[in-house]
């Protein structure tokens, strides 16, 4: 019997580089001119900066094309046709799959799929799962309310593609899921970080089962940041005894990059699938050094029913100058990602970016796993306050508590912070994206 393969598609991911970039160069080629030629969208976009496809020659070329943000997305659906607007590719009788973003920041935008376009989502999720370990002999829970937004849905998909059995836990309230899995003897799971550690503290706490003995192998994490802060993957991991691995992915966008069974410290960029580029947040110079962090404009090259192209993610990322010892050439982003551009604030004249914060609470030996940051103003004054939870048992170590507490966020983010502790439970849960950070600046000057 031949040895399993490392890889899923074993040509593409160990393309040689430069064949990679000649592959992405043609296919980048290949839906701008289909978007050009389709979408009305486009085109008004590339006419006014005067370039169409003729104009795509090299790859030093592609940096001409005008960005798009979500903001002009929510406006292209104001026009025909309904409900996407006039960046539709294909007739409305070619689209069989709705989607929409979560609207964590903002009026939600509408994601048209053909079926092809779907086939696609599973097959770029296929190569997530099996660089993370999935094999057909696993039995994936999905502990997802099945909704409008993408999520897990085509996790769920490609989980099947590769012959794994599929279990969806939609409707089943979080301890039901637990007891799901149990029953089922359920091997791996897909869910946000929030969910993940929620999952767990539901399961000790109010069912009396060491979530670590349920036989959890294997984690995908995705919609938060926490999978790649190390202190936040090392709860989860802890607690349920299973590798916790990192994705990155969006609605508009798809599921462009994956942390690998190596774990090399950052997530491998979808690079057959997708084209990363990383903008100087200040200049919007092309960075191609590693160490050098920016925003990721990315390209789906392969979407075609509303394309995605020179996307501005806003998500804050850095090249990694070390290959990943999994063999593959696809590139490494280190950490992954960092933040959002949209996240990162001044607070009394310090950059902060929230994941800071969470690296920060979730290395406290004592703190619970929820927490909420609010900034305000006092006159013209900043002001920022953390809310945190004592875990059970540590009441007593309060202050030692928050003397580590002030002391390492001032360290990590060189701000200092009014503390509020809470007995356990009190803050609010969540199943899919938490929303700890409030500006309440932002609310007022709105």
């Amino acid at each position: 019997m031949a040895p399993e393969s490392e890889y899923w598609n074993p040509i593409l991911e160990t393309l040689d580089p430069e064949r990679l970039r000649d592959l992405q160069l043609a296919k980048f080629k290949r839906i701008f001119a289909w978007a050009h030629e389709r979408s009305r969208f486009h085109r008004r976009l590339y006419d006014a900066a005067g370039i169409g496809p003729d104009d795509i020659r090299t790859f030093e070329d592609i940096a001409r094309v005008p960005k798009v943000e979500k903001s002009m997305m929510r406006g292209v659906q104001r026009k025909d046709p309904f409900p996407y607007g006039d960046a539709l590719c294909v007739p409305l009788e070619e689209v069989s799959e709705f989607r929409q973003t979560s609207g964590t920041t903002g009026q939600p935008v509408y994601q048209a799929d053909t079926w092809q376009d779907w086939e696609w989502w599973a097959e770029c999720w296929a190569h997530i799962l099996w660089a993370q370990g999935y094999r057909s002999s696993d039995r994936v829970f999905i502990p997802f309310g099945y909704n409008i937004f993408v999520a897990f849905w085509a996790g769920h998909y490609a989980a099947e593609k590769i012959g794994c059995e599929v279990v969806p836990g939609g409707v089943l309230d979080t301890q039901a899921r637990i007891l799901k899995i149990q029953e089922l003897k359920a091997t791996a799971m897909m869910a946000t970080p929030t969910y993940v550690l929620g999952m767990a503290e539901t399961a000790k706490t109010k069912m009396g089962i060491d979530p670590a003995t349920l036989g959890i192998q294997k984690i995908t994490c995705a919609g938060e940041p926490g999978a790649g802060i190390p202190a936040t993957k090392q709860r989860m991991e802890s607690a349920w005894n299973a590798k916790v691995y990192d994705h990155a992915g969006a609605t508009e966008i798809g599921a462009w990059s994956y942390e690998c069974r190596h774990q090399p410290g950052g997530m491998h960029v979808n690079e057959a699938f997708f084209l990363v580029e990383i903008e100087d947040m200040d200049t919007g110079e092309i960075i191609e050094e590693p160490g050098r962090r920016g925003k990721m404009v990315i390209t789906a090259l392969d979407r075609t029913a509303q394309p995605c192209i020179r996307f501005d993610s806003k998500d804050v990322i850095q090249w990694d100058a070390e290959p990943c010892s999994c063999g593959r050439t696809f590139a490494l982003i280190k950490g992954g990602v960092l933040g959002r551009a949209d996240d990162i604030t001044k607070v009394k004249g310090v950059l902060l970016a929230p994941a800071a914060i969470e690296e920060v609470v979730r290395s406290i030996s004592g703190l619970g796993d929820e927490y909420e940051v609010v900034v305000d103003k006092l006159g013209d004054v900043d002001r920022i306050k953390l809310k945190v939870e004592v875990a059970p048992g540590a009441e007593d170590r309060v202050r030692e508590i928050e003397a580590r507490l002030k002391d390492q966020l001032r360290v990590k983010t060189n701000l200092g912070y009014r503390i509020e502790f809470y007995d356990h439970g009190k803050l609010p849960r969540y199943e899919v994206k938490a929303k700890r950070f409030k500006d309440m600046r932002k609310k007022k000057e709105g």
